[in-house]
């Protein structure tokens, strides 16, 4: 990875820094190597064997967690007689009693829907990659979508959120933990796998250049090595 790219360069050729800005000659690494900005250190590209299929799989793990979720019990708190218990999707709606039907419609898709578009959507982009076909139509549109719902996909900072909150209430009432809970907690565990084997620059160079039979991409683990420069 070089960092001295000048006017003549081909765009394709050219890689900036999603952190800094900074501009590279792309120099792609083989398998199991990895480039990182040489000014923030953000990783750029690592591609390793068989990341693909892995992605796809955590992809599908997502979409099953949260489905199974949706209306399984979250949680139930008990004090001073009263008990309640609630799932995720009547925690959601919780809001509407309160008149609030737009917080609650926006509470369901940052956790739920949200993350579940976000991941059948690499499935989409990434299933004919794996299977050594061309790219199925609108595959463009439907990462680069993706990309952008990723600061929206929040089920794991709702899970996170519950566990501080979580904290405060045990001290006043009895807590206890649902099936819903734990496949949430799990979720945040599949999620860093996925993000970590996610590599976009190796998706986009799949999606420019369709793979040869018997040759398909690899994507990336992310973790940090030294870029030339």
């Amino acid at each position: 990875m070089t960092h001295s790219p000048t006017i003549g360069d081909d765009l394709e050729d050219l890689i900036a820094c999603p952190t800094c800005d900074a501009l590279y000659r792309v120099d792609a690494p083989g398998n199991g190597e990895r480039a990182v900005c040489s000014r923030c250190h953000h990783v750029l590209i690592a591609p390793v064997e068989g990341a693909i299929l892995r992605v796809v799989a955590l992809a599908l793990t997502i979409v099953i967690l949260l489905v199974t979720a949706l209306f399984m019990p979250f949680l139930s708190i008990e004090a001073s007689g009263l008990h309640n218990a609630t799932s995720i999707f009547e925690a959601g709606l919780a809001f509407s009693r309160a008149h609030m039907v737009i917080l609650s419609l926006a509470v369901i898709s940052l956790i739920i829907f949200i993350p579940i578009l976000r991941a059948l959507l690499l499935i989409y982009v990434l299933t004919p990659l794996m299977l050594r076909r061309r790219p199925w139509p609108g595959a463009h549109t439907a990462f680069r979508l993706s990309e952008h719902l990723r600061p929206w996909s929040m089920a794991e900072i709702f899970v996170l959120g519950v566990g501080v909150a979580l904290v405060k209430i045990t001290a006043m009432a009895h807590v206890e933990l649902g099936m819903a809970f734990w496949l949430f907690a799990l979720l945040v565990v599949v999620t860093v796998f996925q993000d970590g084997y996610l590599c976009r620059w190796s998706i986009w160079h799949a999606l420019e250049e369709s793979p040869e039979p018997g040759a398909p991409p690899s994507l990336a683990p992310a973790e940090e090595a030294p870029a030339h420069g």
